[in-house]
């Protein structure tokens, strides 16, 4: 299951970027159905995949602070992710950075188990 989860950390991953390169250079192919629908496909598989992996590996029983903080990470994400497809200019890229940024916090808490970066 963790191979399946990695799988779909991926491909949302790099369907936001794609999108993101779409919305800047060929914004009329973001209008298509399966352009739009497939997102939304995507991460409720991640989010499907991954509470399978938090029931398997029993991580309630212990300090599961770090859980938590991927599902805060997770909704920031999404919400920088909705202003990057929204806005335009200057705007849209320092939400993109933001979006990155929490993918790459949220992998880096899912490694470490801490909540904190720098611990």
């Amino acid at each position: 299951m963790k191979h399946i989860h990695l799988l779909f950390v991926a491909l949302v991953a790099f369907g936001f970027i794609g999108r993101v390169a779409l919305a800047h250079y060929r914004p009329e192919l973001l209008q298509r159905k399966w352009i739009k629908l497939s997102p939304h496909i995507m991460a409720g598989l991640l989010l499907l995949t991954g509470i399978i992996l938090v029931i398997q590996g029993n991580w309630l029983d212990n300090a599961f602070g770090w859980i938590v903080a991927k599902l805060i990470l997770m909704g920031a994400f999404i919400g920088l992710g909705l202003m990057t497809m929204r806005e335009q200019g200057q705007k849209r890229w320092i939400a993109f950075g933001g979006a990155l940024f929490c993918l790459f916090y949220i992998v880096k808490v899912a490694f470490a188990k801490q909540i904190f970066f720098f611990l």
